[in-house]
């Protein structure tokens, strides 16, 4: 087994959020290791996080802690969940991929956002701006759901100031939204632009606002340059943009809003006499 190495300030978050590891993978954690700026990733680019949602770990808040690792989570941190980590006492609790460290009571937000800085690439890491700007696109989004668009740029504007070291795709591609509810094509296709590149395979789920269901953030994203490629009436960038969030998320075939979407794509094909 390989030896995980981990800086001071992450082992002070592990071991505040009483780190575990089972018996059968444990790695050794010592002082002299500790020098180690980054836990080790040399064996795997892409880490996996796992968070229990089974019965003891939802009571205990675990479901809050899967929301909030998918809300900051960078590109290279895939985050899901999962079945019975064998410390129902001790939830939540999660695990973290390849390694298989297991880290119990992640609990409150500071905590969730610790663990995954220590367990980021980043340059810039700071759990504490990482909250700010998910509280600020969580703002964000009540107010799109109230079609408040400009308060929502605003506030949206804010969180990607802040600079998160994860999350920026969910910001623009409610900045997209936005958007286009006030009118700004051209930025709306830009944002939702944005959100592709920074995570071309993000395909954990989302509650998107306009139709208040869970669909992959990417396909959320390509929804958004669809709408904004509608509104240009580039009617094949439009269809193609829908095909691909249709085929990252197929569920979202029986969604009312996408089958509208879908309606007025084919009505607009229609009066501009196109095939």
């Amino acid at each position: 087994m390989k030896t995980a190495t981990v800086s001071s300030s992450c082992f002070h978050a592990y071991t505040s959020a009483f780190l575990q590891y089972p018996n059968h993978m444990k790695p050794a954690i010592s002082n002299s290791n500790m020098k180690s700026s980054k836990f080790n990733r040399n064996v795997k680019s892409e880490i996996e996080i796992r968070v229990c949602v089974n019965k003891a770990c939802s009571k205990q808040g675990s479901r809050e802690t899967l929301e909030i690792l998918s809300g900051i989570s960078p590109p290279n941190i895939i985050i899901k969940s999962c079945g019975c980590l064998g410390k129902c006492g001790s939830g939540p609790n999660l695990v973290v991929l390849p390694e298989g460290v297991l880290v119990s009571h992640v609990g409150t937000p500071m905590k969730t956002a610790q663990v995954l800085a220590c367990f980021s690439t980043a340059k810039e890491n700071d759990p504490q701006n990482n909250l700010k700007s998910l509280a600020l696109r969580k703002k964000a989004d009540a107010e799109l759901d109230n079609k408040n668009y400009e308060q929502a740029l605003v506030l949206l504007s804010q969180a990607a100031e802040i600079k998160p070291f994860g999350g920026l795709h969910l910001i623009y591609k409610s900045r997209s939204s936005a958007r286009l509810g006030m009118g700004d094509v051209s930025g709306a296709l830009e944002d939702a632009k944005k959100a592709l590149n920074l995570a071309p395979r993000f395909t954990q789920p989302i509650l998107f606002a306009e139709s208040s269901r869970y669909l992959s953030s990417l396909s959320a994203a390509y929804i958004c340059q669809g709408d904004a490629f509608l509104e240009m009436e580039e009617f094949d960038a439009a269809e193609k943009s829908y095909s691909s969030a249709l085929q990252t998320d197929p569920s979202i075939r029986r969604s009312k809003s996408f089958k509208a979407r879908i309606a007025k794509l084919h009505e607009k094909l229609a009066a501009a006499d196109l095939p």
